[in-house]
């Protein structure tokens, strides 16, 4: 796995250099202070992951994510930087993690052990029922300002509440900047049932369905004490996916 680290901070730099070198496999091909630099680099070479500061000379890292974001081979983002209120942008460029200064090994730790482990997973050719709108089978949440890479499977419903998505897995709750139309559009289809105008549920974590008034339902799921409402609107299209 190749990897190159863009960083303006020389000290900051060579602690990164070190605890990537340490505790995993990946090779770090360059090291870059300058935005403009990097995207030259680019042009001629391929990596599978940048480890990014946002505050770098010419371009800033945010708007370098933009700009390699659209590449045709889209290598993993890890935002590294001093400060929190860029969080929110990381996500919305989809970047894989978002590490803050100083570093914590035990942090650089588990961000490259999963770093690693979505590089080596195989990729799977999608037989030809499948969705053509078929996603990755992991998302990324925020939670305190941290990008979490969260597998689907660990979703069990997500709920809107104004200009924001309420999403919660067995013991945690995540709050993502967008509406629930927003956030249900990133979830694979296969997996998830937008049931109502403001809940989306995973079809896996359905425990039982009770019959509700005026011919609605409400959903039990496995392991949280919460009941989930499948809305009028919705009952027709539920029951045809549930054979009901």
């Amino acid at each position: 796995m190749k990897a190159i680290i863009v960083e303006d901070e020389f000290l900051a730099q060579q602690e990164l250099t070190y605890l990537i070198n340490k505790h995993s496999n990946i090779t770090i091909e360059a090291t870059f202070e300058d935005g403009l630099d990097v995207l030259k680099y680019l042009q001629n070479h391929q990596v599978d992951a940048i480890f990014l500061d946002i505050n770098i000379p010419s371009l800033d890292g945010v708007l370098l994510a933009q700009n390699i974001s659209k590449f045709a081979h889209r290598p993993s983002i890890v935002f590294i930087t001093a400060y929190k209120e860029h969080a929110v942008e990381a996500f919305e460029i989809e970047a894989f993690d978002y590490i803050l200064k100083p570093y914590h090994e035990a942090r650089i730790i588990t961000m490259l052990q999963k770093l690693e482990a979505l590089h080596n997973r195989p990729t799977q050719t999608p037989e030809p029922s499948a969705p053509a709108n078929r996603t990755s089978h992991s998302i990324n949440l925020i939670k305190d300002e941290r990008i979490i890479v969260t597998d689907i499977n660990d979703i069990y419903y997500a709920a809107a509440d104004e200009k924001v998505t309420r999403v919660y897995t067995r013991r945690e709750e995540f709050v993502m900047p967008m509406n629930i139309t927003e956030f249900y559009q990133r979830l694979p289809e296969e997996f998830f049932f937008r049931c109502h105008r403001s809940y989306c549920v995973n079809l896996a974590k359905i425990r039982e369905i009770v019959p509700w008034f005026n011919n609605t339902y409400i959903l039990r799921l496995s392991d949280l004490d919460f009941e989930v409402p499948v809305s009028r609107s919705k009952v027709k299209a539920f029951r045809q996916l549930m054979r009901l």
